[in-house]
């Protein structure tokens, strides 16, 4: 299988690399990454004492029904291959891969 590539103005290939998973054992819910992304693909939730994720209130009255925030992935489809959302994570929790074609 190929690789999906785009040429550049400048005549340069770049292959884009898309988001496949978020590591939320090392994510620390800083929201770097989805203030990064153009797209919406991210979304912060919360890790209750189980792990189970549970839904933020806007207005922050929900911090006794989490344990840890940590970033998901919620529209996966609308990722462009960018991966501004690891460059600028911290602890490297992304993973990213090229579309095969």
């Amino acid at each position: 299988m190929s690789h999906f590539s785009v040429t550049m103005p400048s005549g340069a290939s770049w292959e884009p690399n898309f988001v496949q998973n978020i590591n939320e054992n090392t994510c620390i819910g800083c929201g770097r990454c989805f203030k990064v992304c153009p797209r919406g693909v991210l979304e912060l939730v919360g890790l209750n004492d189980e792990g189970e994720r549970v839904g933020l209130d806007p207005d922050g009255d929900d911090d006794e029904e989490y344990e840890k925030k940590v970033m998901t992935i919620a529209h996966q489809e609308l990722c462009i291959g960018c991966t501004a959302c690891s460059k600028i994570c911290p602890k490297k929790c992304y993973t990213h891969a090229p579309a095969t074609v």
